[in-house]
């Protein structure tokens, strides 16, 4: 009998439930609303061959491609947390670091998604969006990328 209670008190303290009326558990990861975009270095050239910038309304940011030897590289643009679920409006522009000239330039808009990173009753609720940075298709779906 003591090892079920034992189980069950396990389990409700782990998911976060709360048990006779008590606050539930939260873990303590934070996280901030705004848009990533990530790529492999190696696809834009060598290592820093190209300066990618990311933009969100009208906020801005850049950096430049990475080390090719780097699985992935990624730049966020930060939103207030407070954004809510709209849909916001994603432009990429990627310059060769040689010469300035525009290597992929594209834009989408998307709808960011909630995300509750320590739980439903538990803060922050933050609002996101993911892309990839692709040499050839511009914008696409972080999904399927491979880190090697």
């Amino acid at each position: 009998m003591r090892r079920i209670l034992l189980t069950l008190g396990t389990a409700v303290a782990l998911t976060g439930c709360s048990v006779f009326g008590q606050a539930p558990v939260c873990t303590l990861m934070d996280m901030d609303s705004g848009v990533s975009v990530v790529w492999r270095p190696a696809d834009f050239g060598g290592t820093d061959a190209a300066t990618v910038r990311v933009c969100v309304e009208d906020r801005c940011v850049e950096r430049a491609s990475g080390d090719a030897d780097v699985p992935f590289a990624r730049v966020s643009v930060r939103l207030p947390d407070d954004i809510g679920a709209t849909t916001v409006p994603v432009r990429l522009k990627v310059t060769a670091a040689r010469d300035g000239r525009v290597v992929v330039e594209d834009s989408r808009r998307m709808r960011l998604a909630k995300q509750q990173p320590n739980g439903a009753s538990c803060p922050p609720t933050v609002w996101t969006a993911a892309f990839r940075a692709h040499p050839a298709k511009g914008l696409t779906s972080p999904k399927g990328l491979s880190l090697r």
